[in-house]
């Protein structure tokens, strides 16, 4: 009789995970209601989405820790989660033209620190070394997902808050000078490690 494992199926479907992948099922979701013609009320409802989908990026990572979770399958998404969801809400609003002119940088800087990250992280997780989230990383993780939330809501938070928008791209150009420190910590590192070679 062969036994059959049940602890991975397990673990896949723990709390934390699902967080992670109902972030990911999120992703389409806001790029659809970005998409919708008609922005005001959309707006809100893709504000509402995503603060959710913000919101389970703290959750997953202290429910696995607090409830003794931590996966593979966890510690793989996680950070892709993050990545697909900032990606695809800048690009939604570059598209809309919430981001434009010289902010488009900041949006790019953004982009493309993700993608070398990932690169970084994955050559690092080779060598077995890991490199810790700094406090910066923090910071700038945070003006991120603020900045990105007051770009959401857009026009239709200048009906609320007038200066939505330009708090919004005050809060981009800091966490993008801020991703430029931090994607050099990892640059550093990996350099260190391939000298070291």
């Amino acid at each position: 009789m062969v036994n059959i494992p049940t602890r991975a199926p397990r673990r896949a479907l723990n709390l934390p995970n699902l967080l992670t992948y109902g972030r990911v099922v999120a992703v389409p979701i806001i790029v659809a209601v970005m998409f919708w013609p008609e922005e005001y009320w959309m707006r809100w409802i893709a504000l509402g989405i995503y603060a959710i989908a913000a919101i389970t990026d703290f959750f997953d990572g202290y429910l696995a820790r607090v409830l003794s979770q931590q996966s593979s399958m966890g510690r793989m998404l996680d950070p892709i989660a993050d990545k697909l969801l900032v990606a695809a809400v800048l690009l939604m609003l570059v598209a809309d033209h919430t981001v434009q002119s010289w902010s488009i940088w900041a949006a790019i800087v953004i982009l493309c620190r993700e993608i070398l990250v990932s690169g970084l992280r994955e050559f690092l997780a080779e060598l077995k070394v890991s490199v810790p989230v700094s406090r910066v990383a923090k910071w700038k993780t945070t003006a991120q997902i603020v900045a990105l939330g007051f770009l959401i809501a857009g026009k239709s938070g200048e009906t609320v808050v007038p200066g939505t928008i330009m708090i919004g791209l005050t809060l981009l150009w800091m966490a993008a000078i801020l991703t430029l420190y931090t994607g050099w910590d990892y640059m550093k590192a990996s350099f260190q490690h391939v000298m070291d070679e």
